[in-house]
């Protein structure tokens, strides 16, 4: 099943960046970190990292990408698209994330809170940027729940463009680096994916020995005369 998916993955990305290009890479990227409703499902960083391989690709059948307004793209529209995400959360306040009902989408503005109450504001726009689903959700809950606005600015820009420019920039290294760069595409989505998914089990594990240690120290408590 997770084959079948990445194939499909790959085949959509194929698609979009045969179709429109670089344009096609800013409106998907924009959609992807500040349109709640479908940006989630949108794919983020198997969009970039195959960009930057097909601007690497030398084929004479099949697209090829030019570098630099495909960089430009995808800073412009992570950047402008986290900033839309925040204000439409800045507007519509907490009431927007009570009426949230899809599970993904409940279960990443959950986590987004979570980042933003352990790690502060600065850390957690920096981190959220590279967690996928938290991605398109942490902007506006950061509005809803008043982040500053010269805080979160910041902070998403240097995220932003630490996120979009490595993959695309790893993706071109990838292309330059390897023959018939076409045949990785969804090896280079498989890998995509499974980086995606550290932060995520990290921040698991990490839960799990807070738990354990806290469970410890009650018992510890309990064993005291």
């Amino acid at each position: 099943m997770s084959e079948y998916l990445l194939v499909v993955a790959a085949v959509n990305t194929g698609w979009l960046l045969s179709s429109f290009g670089a344009f096609g890479v800013l409106a998907c990227i924009f959609a992807e970190t500040g349109l709640l409703i479908v940006g989630f499902f949108l794919p983020g960083d198997t969009l970039l990292v195959p960009a930057g391989l097909l601007c690497a690709s030398t084929a004479r059948t099949g697209p090829h990408l030019s570098l630099l307004p495909v960089l430009f793209c995808a800073a412009v529209g992570t950047i402008a698209g986290a900033q839309a995400g925040f204000w439409t959360g800045r507007r519509a306040g907490r009431a927007a994330l009570a009426g949230v009902r899809n599970r993904r989408l409940r279960a990443g503005a959950d986590r987004a809170e979570v980042l933003l109450a352990r790690y502060g504001y600065a850390k957690a726009v920096l981190l959220g940027r590279f967690i996928p689903v938290v991605r398109t959700v942490l902007n506006p809950v950061a509005g809803a729940l008043g982040v500053p606005v010269r805080t979160f600015t910041l902070w998403q820009v240097i995220g932003g463009l630490a996120w979009s420019q490595s993959l695309v920039l790893g993706g071109y290294w990838l292309g330059g680096s390897v023959h018939h760069p076409d045949a990785y595409l969804v090896p280079a989505v498989a890998a995509v994916v499974a980086v995606s998914l550290v932060p995520v089990a990290l921040e698991v594990l990490r839960g799990r020995r807070t738990n354990r240690g806290r469970a410890a120290s009650k018992g510890d408590e309990v064993l005291l005369p």
